[in-house]
């Protein structure tokens, strides 16, 4: 049985006032609300994502 790597997310900072790709892009990792948490696998095309709008999330 093959267990997956994740990655927990928080959202810390506003998308408002941001690009609309931005806000986007926290959508698309199932963010919604300050503080709140999502937990992802562990891939290539999160970490981009992460990469992406690492002013408005911290990696837990």
């Amino acid at each position: 049985m093959t267990t997956q790597q994740t990655v927990k997310i928080q959202l810390v900072r506003s998308p408002i006032g941001c690009k609309e790709s931005h806000r986007a892009t926290v959508r698309g990792l199932g963010l919604r609300k300050i503080r709140g948490i999502s937990e992802l696998v562990d891939t290539p095309e999160v970490r981009g994502m992460i990469n992406k709008i690492s002013y408005l999330v911290k990696v837990l």
